[in-house]
């Protein structure tokens, strides 16, 4: 079958390569793709990045299957359009991807279920949000209601930093219209987890548990970022709190959105924080994570183009979804000035040595220039690697990282440590 995936970093790269080895596959198209994508998959261009100009490049294509990687075009509503004309498509509808398009929608959506989370206050108004601060302790949790590439979550330590970016938010200048509603949440201790699973609508099947590396300096301190690195490794959750999660946070959700007359199709992502109370649900995001993308789908044993064709028809078939047992590590390497201002045009060296050390190397911001290829964004590649134990894993993706150079490159050299202590 033909499949067109819909994006151009680092998840969608990782996607093309994966759906590439699988024996269904007989092509792939990303659009727009990016210069790795290129080495999996054809680079095509709708006529318009909307969801008609998607379904216009799916019809001539005839592609039998579309993936959407990123999470705006399904809260544009992708996935209706392509309903409504009777393609095939791999992803959420409009009314589902509420649950990452909106943060209030999320927090009132699990309130109404019994979902554990953080207990919250929904405010569209500066006064009143100033007023509910009294209603918290610090440090406390400040999100923006809408879409923020992954930067409307700011955890602040007092009233006088919980004031400024509540006017930053209100006024615009933090994460424009995403941030003219916000949450205020109470902050949850714990270890976060990345639980990601998908849905044929019914049920639900989950990958391997992963983890994220947020902020951009070791030690996790710092700005928060798209996410520095990932690893995967099943000693993250064992078998019991697995099934806790799916009893009481994952399955709900997918039934909860079947009861309200919104089934949710697609890939279902939790954000964990794993309390001594349990498992709390700090965000939902309704597409595969980026960098665990890169991670998970290193470790994906199986053919990922047939388990995506029938879940799109609403048949999950564990038998699909195979893993292998080595731990897999993905590490971010971020362009100069990244989380701020990127800087762009640097020229990147060492790829293909990286990769005849056995990693692959996720392009995410790339581009095509005279002489091989340079930064274009802030996160610029996500270097992959697996191994038997999850030291070995760490030894071989930084193995793998030291062949690559770029100027004012950034990175985290503690990417899966704090798993070692499971080993």
């Amino acid at each position: 079958m033909k499949v067109l995936v819909i994006g151009g970093g680092g998840r969608e790269h990782a996607i093309c390569w994966r759906l590439a080895l699988s024996p269904s596959v007989t092509q792939v198209f990303a659009a727009p793709g990016n210069p790795g994508c290129a080495g999996v998959a054809t680079l095509v261009h709708p006529p318009s990045y909307t969801p008609m100009g998607y379904l216009d490049l799916a019809r001539s294509l005839a592609a039998d299957l579309t993936v959407v990687g990123p999470e705006a075009p399904l809260v544009d509503g992708v996935v209706d359009a392509f309903d409504a004309a009777g393609l095939r498509i791999f992803g959420p509808t409009r009314a589902a991807a509420q649950l990452e398009g909106s943060k209030i929608f999320s927090k009132q959506f699990m309130t109404r279920h019994g979902i554990p989370t953080a207990r919250f206050t929904a405010i569209g108004d500066p006064t009143a949000a100033g007023q509910a601060l009294e209603e918290f302790t610090y440090p406390l949790v400040i999100k923006a209601d809408g879409l923020a590439a992954g930067k409307g979550v700011i955890i602040v330590q007092d009233k006088s930093e919980a004031s400024t970016t509540l006017d930053s938010m209100f006024g615009g200048t933090l994460v424009g219209a995403a941030g003219s509603r916000v949450v205020i949440e109470e902050f949850l201790s714990g270890e976060e987890v990345s639980f990601i699973a998908l849905s044929d609508g019914e049920s639900v099947l989950p990958f391997e548990p992963s983890q994220d590396h947020k902020t951009i300096f070791e030690g996790d301190i710092g700005p928060n970022t798209g996410g520095m690195g990932a690893y995967s490794d099943s000693r993250i959750l064992p078998a019991d709190m697995r099934r806790k999660v799916i009893d009481t946070i994952m399955t709900p959700t997918i039934q909860g959105m079947k009861a309200e007359g919104t089934p949710f199709k697609g890939f279902l992502y939790a954000g964990l924080m794993m309390t001594n109370d349990g498992p709390k649900t700090l965000e939902f995001n309704v597409r595969l994570g980026d960098p665990e993308t890169q991670a998970l789908l290193h470790r994906l044993d199986g053919d990922f183009g047939e388990l995506l064709m029938e879940a799109s028809a609403g048949r999950l078939k564990p038998n699909l979804l195979g893993c292998k047992p080595g731990p897999s590590v993905c590490v971010v390497m971020a362009a100069a000035g990244y989380p701020g201002k990127a800087r762009t045009g640097d020229l990147i060296a060492g790829i293909a040595e990286a990769e005849s050390k056995g990693a692959v190397v996720f392009h995410a911001g790339t581009k095509a220039v005279d002489g091989g290829v340079a930064t274009s964004g802030g996160r610029v590649l996500g270097v992959t690697h697996s191994g038997a134990t999850l030291q070995e894993a760490i030894a071989n993706v930084y193995r793998a990282v030291d062949k690559i150079s770029f100027d004012g490159m950034q990175l985290r050299r503690d990417i899966g440590r704090k798993g070692l202590a499971r080993w």
